[in-house]
């Protein structure tokens, strides 16, 4: 039977690890966390690693915490980032709190109602101690354990020095200190012994570690994972907003979560098969052979897509957006409820025009492809057509049926054009 650790390697989920701890994961039962920095009222597909790596460890019998930062979030982790964060008000990060808890609820069983004999899923907000803290007691019970060479020499800090003309502040440069205070914290009060997270939060993680040891000679652990990187090699998180794919659907959609995993790479499917479904190895090792033998077909995407999509919002959702994915070329599409037809073309060029144009024999579908720029002209256009390649919501039109007219209407507005394999053009009609 494969142990725990054993899972955790083969999905690549260890980057560093403090001394001794497989046998801690095999073989005890322990309390541990994994701290969420609520900078936004929504988790992303970056947190999504840490959430489901604890799912991972309270499906093996350990009790997990996810802490959220509602005392850290007012100050700001300096962790992979090149320029200061921006301070939120109070208010923003006790509603970032409610928005981020509501979406664990759904990731991690609070119940206990599991058989593995995992106590029940923990969700604690560390303004709840740190608040309470005077700046004259926080500076001698903590401050006094750790040396400015010590804080200095932590990457996060060390980055930021090295570039004179942005700077640490003294507000972030001491976050380390405050996480410091939560691992002490959960140690004394919930018998917590082991912290997780991404590896850019390794330094702040190990000052965690020694603070207890010191303070309590108490035997703690940790590890990280690599970070879920951009092509580029930088951290998804969510500073450019136009690249981040977020757990809330109300940020993105269910099938714009679904197509985010489904283009992923050949190079990259593999990894996140590892990283974010439950699926066996050997499941896994199929996917991995059937991208080698036939990628055209994607079947390991597709699979991560559905996976991710059931784990984040249920399987009703999933198949809406698998379907939503299957009729993008197909005839399906006059299938889909009008707010799936508008999430899929959401980024498809479109434009507005009147019904009027639609009576008596209708618009000319010539005409149509090249208003909306699929054809350079309408020359170009009738060539497409008479080659079979102008689809009118997605069913090939040729010359003799090439008008479009107000039974080719989708809810009574919508027109789908389509040339070729992939250029679409959303018509509305008004």
């Amino acid at each position: 039977m494969t142990t725990l650790s054993e899972d955790l390697d083969f999905r690549g989920l260890i980057a560093q690890e403090s001394a001794g701890l497989r046998p801690v994961l095999d073989t005890q039962r322990v309390t541990a966390y994994l701290g969420i920095d609520p900078t936004a009222d929504s988790l992303h597909v970056g947190h999504l690693i840490g959430v489901v790596t604890l799912r991972r460890l309270q499906e093996a019998g350990h009790r997990p915490i996810a802490l959220a930062g509602g005392g850290t979030g007012l100050i700001g982790d300096p962790g992979g980032r090149d320029l200061e964060r921006p301070l939120l008000t109070r208010e923003q990060v006790e509603a970032n709190v409610a928005g981020i808890r509501r979406q664990l609820e759904g990731l991690l069983d609070f119940s206990g109602s599991s058989s593995n004999g995992a106590g029940p899923a923990l969700l604690l907000n560390n303004a709840e101690w740190l608040d309470s803290y005077r700046l004259v007691d926080f500076l001698r019970d903590v401050g006094k354990h750790f040396t400015v060479n010590q804080m200095v020499a932590k990457e996060s800090v060390k980055a930021r020095f090295e570039r004179a003309e942005q700077g640490i502040s003294f507000t972030e440069f001491s976050y380390m200190l405050l996480q410091a205070c939560d691992y002490l914290h959960l140690h004394d009060h919930y018998g917590c012994r082991l912290q997780i997270g991404g590896s850019d939060q390794w330094g702040n993680i190990t000052m965690g570690m020694e603070y207890t040891r010191k303070v309590r000679q108490a035997d703690t652990h940790a590890f990280t994972w690599p970070l879920l990187t951009r092509s580029d090699g930088s951290k998804i998180g969510k500073s450019d907003r136009s690249e981040v794919s977020w757990l809330d659907p109300r940020r993105t959609s269910p099938y714009s979560l679904y197509q985010y995993f489904v283009r992923k790479g050949d190079d990259e499917v593999g990894q996140l098969l590892r990283y974010y479904t439950f699926l066996a190895h050997e499941e896994i090792a199929a996917l991995d052979r059937a991208t080698q033998d036939h990628p055209e077909r994607r079947a390991a995407q597709h699979a991560l897509a559905s996976e991710v999509c059931t784990l984040v919002h249920g399987g009703e959702e999933a198949a809406r957006a698998e379907k939503a994915a299957a009729a993008l070329y197909g005839e399906e599409i006059v299938s889909l409820d009008e707010s799936l037809l508008l999430d899929v073309f959401a980024d498809a060029p479109s434009s507005v025009m009147p019904k009027s144009v639609l009576e008596g024999k209708g618009a000319d579908l010539a005409e149509l492809l090249a208003t909306s720029g699929l054809a350079k002209s309408r020359g170009a256009a009738r060539t497409a057509i008479a080659q079979g390649g102008a689809y009118v919501n997605n069913r090939r039109r040729s010359a003799e049926d090439g008008a479009v007219v107000a039974d080719d209407l989708l809810y009574g507005r919508y027109v789908v054009l389509r040339r070729g394999r992939r250029e679409y053009h959303l018509l509305r009609f008004e």
